[in-house]
Parts: structure tokens; sequence; C-alpha cells
């Protein structure tokens, strides 16, 4: 069926119904992009949402996800994360294949549709001026008509008339024959406009508008075929992200399979074992003897049981308090009813009677000796790690200044050797009181787990002499407690290293004569070398190289004979020659 042929009389309709199909594609782009903004606003709340419940850093909520529930609860806001990025992605997809494309689409739709209806509108144009070309030959076919009729009748009443002369009547019927010429002029040409107009006419209805309209019936075709294949992008976009999607929500189901409720038990046992022992039974005591009562060894009040070493502060002995309950400061103090002393035994939290926190005012001692033997353990472990790892750091950049000195040693123009002196001697002090501190939280840690070795004669010397260099490092509850036996072995051991390593590092430099080339590398970026052994380079510049990275982060270049230095290794792109003495990679 074609609309030409069907709807040639339909114009105006048809210009109103295509209108309207723009319209509704314009109105589906529209919903689309209302879509995306609906899929980007929802990933941007789900992203902000697994923010608000991530972990902060350094903080107690950080040390509570070592339980497997809380690490599969992680988990979740991670993938989160990924499923609010796939709603992007439907987002962006929407958007390059539907949305924009269809945009540019209607720009089109809009001039094409323009286009045809201007050529129908230009057709109509045409055959109504033909009309009005036939109406107005008619009209004057009929007057010409009218008037040689009149002419004529004029005629043959002079001619009747015997009182009309003859010269009267010879004018009559000129006129006459003159209006009857004129109608048949008139009569010719209005034939001849017929003709064309019906002519006209007849391409109008048949060629023209058909051809238009089925120009017309193809772009608005064309245009419900577009809808609908953007109607299947539409969900496709969808149906892409869905293997993604599910495979979020595996991750999610697997987290929540991996949850060990047998594991966080015993994690909670780790974070709040105190190491105390329970307490044992309360014996009786018999009122009924007039002799002042005394308290059995294993009561609540007592000492744990016999043989155990006692707490000395400033040098009196007193027996260990149990945590759960408060010694009786007056002897003639009536004491409770046994009840009363079990609920508070039941009801009370464990309380360590630390006398260091006591005489500083309520502060955390130094030693944790205010928690239990257990969490004291682990506190004392992980700042022996702590610092271990700040030791191990100055180490490095005690050996990389070295190493930058034993450089200027042998090179005095790259730099002056002196100037390093002073940071060198801050960073050994610095190793220094860091394993001095570390020997200190060491031997706590010892005497809390029961292996404190016994100290010769020397470590304690050693031991003494800092106390009286350092007395305010020392803990002042922890005066008798000293370093145990071999020290300063460790450091002693260390520093004969150093020295190893610089010795070996100085016979790298015996040779006075330059160092050959091993490479060449070209400048990626420009560098200004304003420290001393540094160079500048200019980005796309050539150079030779004479020394690689050693993982220290620097190259050692030459632009000529007299003009070398280092570089960052990021700053340049090194080519060697593998035949060249020491060429090696340490990257």
């Amino acid at each position: 069926m074609s609309w030409g042929t069907e709807l040639w009389d339909q114009f105006d309709n048809l210009e109103k119904h295509t209108q309207w199909g723009i319209d509704i594609l314009e109105k589906y782009i529209k919903f689309v992009k209302e879509r995306t903004e609906i899929e980007l606003s929802y990933a941007k709340q789900l992203r902000n949402l697994a923010k608000k419940y991530q972990p902060k850093k350094n903080s107690k909520e950080e040390e509570e996800y070592r339980y497997t529930a809380c690490k599969a609860f992680l988990s979740t806001l991670n993938e989160m994360n990924d499923y609010a990025g796939q709603h992007e992605v439907i987002s962006e997809n929407m958007t390059s294949n539907i949305t924009v494309e269809l945009a540019r689409y209607v720009q089109e739709l809009k001039q094409e549709r323009k286009s045809y209806f201007h050529d129908g509108r230009k057709a109509q144009q045409h055959i109504e001026i033909c009309w009005k070309q036939l109406e107005s030959s008619k009209r004057r076919f009929e007057r010409d008509c009218k008037e040689a009729d009149r002419a004529q009748q004029y005629f043959e009443k002079m001619d009747a008339d015997i009182n009309v002369t003859k010269a009267d009547v010879e004018k009559a019927r000129q006129q006459a024959q003159v209006r009857h010429q004129m109608a048949e002029d008139s009569k010719a040409d209005y034939s001849s406009i017929l003709q064309k107009f019906n002519h006209e006419q007849h391409e109008y209805y048949h060629t023209h508008i058909p051809n238009i309209f089925q120009k017309i019936q193809e772009m608005e075709e064309r245009r419900i075929v577009r809808i609908g294949e953007s109607m299947k992008t539409y969900a496709e976009v969808d149906r892409q992200v869905i293997p993604i999607i599910g495979k979020c929500l595996d991750e999610i189901v697997k987290a929540a399979e991996s949850i060990d409720q047998k594991n966080d038990s015993q994690l909670v046992i780790e974070a709040y074992k105190s190491g105390f022992e329970p307490p044992g039974d309360i014996e009786f005591e018999d009122y009924t003897q007039p002799m002042k009562r005394t308290v059995s060894d294993n009561s609540l009040s007592n000492s744990r049981g016999e043989g155990k070493p006692e707490l000395k502060f400033g040098g009196k002995s007193k027996g260990k308090l149990w945590p759960f309950i408060k010694k009786n400061k007056s002897p003639k103090q009536q004491k409770e009813p046994l009840s009363h002393r079990f609920n508070e035994f039941m009801t009370s939290k464990p309380k360590i009677h630390c006398f260091r926190s006591l005489k500083r005012g309520g502060a955390t001692p130094e030693d944790f000796s205010n928690l239990p033997p257990e969490q004291r353990r682990k506190k004392l472990q992980q700042k022996v790690d702590e610092l271990n790892k700040e030791i191990q750091k100055e180490m490095d950049q005690r050996d990389a200044i070295t190493k930058m000195k034993d450089v200027y040693l042998k090179n005095p123009q790259m730099g002056d050797p002196g100037s390093l002196d002073h940071k060198l001697t801050e960073v050994s002090q610095n190793i220094e009181k860091l394993r001095l501190e570390a020997q200190k939280f060491e031997a706590w840690l010892a005497e809390v787990e029961g292996r404190l070795p016994a100290r010769s004669e020397q470590a304690r010397r050693q031991s003494g002499m800092f106390d009286a260099q350092n007395p305010a490092t020392v803990n002042s509850c922890a005066q008798d407690r000293e370093s145990p036996d071999g020290s300063y072995t460790e450091e002693q051991s260390q520093e004969g290293e150093g020295k190893v390593l610089a010795t070996d590092f100085d016979d790298e430099f015996d040779e006075e004569e330059p160092l050959p080339a091993i490479g060449t590398c070209k400048a990626l970026y420009t560098f200004e070398g304003q420290n001393e052994g540094t160079i500048s380079v200019v980005e796309g510049e050539t150079l030779y190289v004479i020394e690689e990275d050693k993982g220290d982060g620097w190259t050692r270049i030459r632009r000529n004979e007299d003009e070398e230095g280092y570089v960052p290794t990021s700053y340049v792109e090194v080519y060697l020659d593998k035949n060249a003495k020491g060429a090696k990679t340490y990257i």
C-alpha cells in the first residue's frame, strides 16, 4: 500500500502525522536520557554508601576487620563499588549508543521532512497557478462571447431599421465582426490553457504527489525501524552488564560462605584473654571459734597460691591483688555476707591495679603493665615489630648516605663529603636510640613470656651506663629491669657489616681513570640538577651511561669528559651495550 495512491488528497494530515512521529522519537530520547541520569545517581549513591561504611584507617574499626564476618562485609562493600560501576557503564552506553545517535538522527529527519513537504507545497502552488490561469481564460472567453452576441444583435437591429443610414449599418457590421473574432481568439486561448491545466493536473496527482508521498512514507518507516532498533539496544545495554553484575553477586555469596564462626570465636579469645586463672573454692569460715579468724590462702581476697614471686614497689612486698575485688584497707571492717561478695565477683568488671599508672596520674604505662598478661604480650610484640621496622628504615637511609659520601670522596668534583657528616651522625643517633628502645621492650616481652636470660657483668655495666646517660628514657617503675645478655652484640655486628660494605664500596672507586661508557640513554623529561653530584638534562637529549641504577633510583651519566653526574632513573630511557663490562640491570 502506497501513500501516494491511497492518500493523494491528505497532504495536511500527513504533515501532522510525520510531525507526531518526530515528537514520539524525541519523547523516547528524553526517556532514555532520564534513565541514564537515574543510573548515574544510583551508582553515585551506591558508591557513597560503600564509602560510608568502609573502615577508617588507623582506627578501631580497622582492627575489627580481622573477623571473617567483617571481612565478608568489607568484600561486600568492594563488590558494591563494582556493582555501581556497571550502572555507570549502562549510563555511558545508553548515552553514546542511543541518546546521541537518536538526537543526530532526529536532526537529519527534520531536514528530510522539511525538504519533502517543501516540494509538495511547491507542486501545490504550481497547480493552483495553472488553475487560476484556466479560470482567467475561461472568464475572458465567456466575456468575449457575450460581447460578440450583443454586437451581432445590434447589427441586425441597425440593418432592419430603414431610418438608419447605410454607413451606420456598415459600422455596426464591422463591430460585430471584430467582437466575433475576439470571441474566437478567446476560445482558442481557453482551449489551449485547458489542455495544459489537464496535463499539469494529471502530473500532479499521478506523478509528483505520489513520488513525494512515497518518499515521506519511506522516511516514516525508517523512523519506525530506527526507534525499534534503539529499543533493542536499550535492552542489550542492560543485558551486557548482567554477567558482571552476576559475578559481583557471586563474590558476595562467596564472601558470605567464607565466614567462619569458629575462627571469629578464636579471635575473640586472643583479643580478650587475660591469662589469669579462675578463682578457687572458698573455704568455710567458722564464726563459732572465739579466736581471730583468718582468710584461707585460696580465698578471693588473697594472693593466687604460694610460691609465686611477689611484685616489688618501693622496696615493700605486697601480695598480688585479684583483679575482680578490692582489698579491705581496715582490718576492723566487718565483712559482707558471702552472697554479696559472690554477686560482686560475678558482676564486677576485670580491673588490674597498676601502681605505675596510679603514680603517673592514670596515664597508660610504657610497658603496658596495666593490661592482662596475654594482652600485654601482644602489645609489647607489636611495639617491638614497629621499632624494628623503624630501625631498618633508618639503616637503609644510613647506607644510602654512606654510599653518596664515598662517591664524593672518590670524586670531589661531584660534591663535598663533609656536607653529609651531620646527616650521617643524626641518622646513627636515631638508630642507636631506636635500638635501645627496642631492647627495652624486648626485655619486657621476655619477662612476660618467662624467658628472660641471665645477664653477664658486661651487660650490667652497659645497662648501667645507659641508665646514667639517658634517665628520661627509662621507665620509673621498671628501674630494676635491664637489657638481656648480649643486647649490644647485634648492634656491633651490624656496624661491622656496615664497615665491610663500606670497604667493598671503596674498592670500586680505586681506579682514578674515567669510567667507560656502558651504553646510552635518552632524556624523557627535563631535569634541573641543582644538588651536588647531579647533572641537568634536557628532554630528548642523548647521553652516555657510565653507571646504571643499582637500586637507589639514580643513574650516572656523562655528557662529555668534564660533565658527568647522577639523574633520576625514571627521567631517562637507558640502552645498555650488552658487550660492555658491568652492563647489568638492577631495576
